[in-house]
């Protein structure tokens, strides 16, 4: 038997790994642990322990703002879990804000790109990263995310994409050139801030150097909390933009 046969033989034996998602629900394999957000142990009010002990104020004792928390898991010590929804991309930065008890709230905003449903091109650009950001939202590009089975398509070029896709804490060096992509970009056109670097800054934030949010330097669309976020959480926010995702899960009680 040649080696090409048996590499036939055997990817027909495994079948097709691509995930499904969104058109089904995240499979429990693909959510790592710190995919999803914290949330209080049987009960809706966080302990003044889980407050005190995080590093970056996402805490509070009715809600989390997800757009800080980095999930460094050191509240999971004071009574806390990784429980909450995989769908945690939003339109509006306040709504990272959720109270613990709350039920899952309807998107209420309009999605920007909504007459693109079909096709999406998308330019990345890291404005001051650790590198994590870069590979989770890369790994949409592989064959188990195949994101271009949904029409969605990265660009090396703004003048060729929809989506600006921003990685990292802006940094002043990286300001001008990041304006002058968002400018080349034809219009309708959206900015996408994915993980707490952009939307917060993360542990950074308050630095020499550095911008507090991507939002002080253009306006964002849609934001992708996490630290970094998982690659289906980096999708769920692209779809966000077009009006195709998944409704948000509720948390379970």
């Amino acid at each position: 038997m040649s080696p090409a046969s048996s590499w036939l033989e055997a990817a027909a034996r495994r079948g097709i790994l691509t995930s499904r998602y969104p058109a089904r629900p995240a499979a429990q394999e693909e959510i790592p642990l710190t995919g999803r957000p914290p949330r209080p142990v049987g009960g809706s009010v966080g302990t003044p322990e889980a407050v005190a002990a995080c590093p970056v104020g996402a805490l509070a004792a009715d809600g989390i703002d997800e757009g800080r928390c980095i999930r460094c898991a050191r509240c999971l010590a004071t009574g806390f879990e990784f429980r909450g929804p995989v769908e945690t991309a939003r339109l509006r930065r306040d709504d990272l804000v959720v109270p613990y008890a709350a039920p899952a709230r309807p998107e209420d905003a309009a999605a920007p790109l909504v007459g693109l449903k079909r096709s999406l091109h998308i330019f990345l650009v890291d404005v001051g990263s650790c590198n994590a950001c870069n590979l989770e939202v890369l790994a949409l590009a592989n064959p188990f995310y195949d994101a271009t089975r949904l029409g969605l398509f990265f660009t090396n070029s703004p003048r060729h994409a929809d989506v600006l896709l921003v990685v990292g804490v802006p940094t002043e060096a990286m300001v001008d050139p990041l304006r002058r992509a968002y400018e080349a970009m034809p219009s309708p056109k959206a900015v996408l801030a994915v993980g707490v670097c952009p939307i917060s800054g993360g542990v950074f934030r308050g630095s020499a150097g550095l911008r507090s949010a991507l939002s002080d330097v253009l306006p964002v669309d849609a934001f992708v909390p996490g630290c970094p976020p998982t690659p289906l959480q980096v999708l769920d926010g692209l779809l966000k933009l077009v009006g195709r995702s998944r409704p948000r899960e509720a948390v379970p009680t």
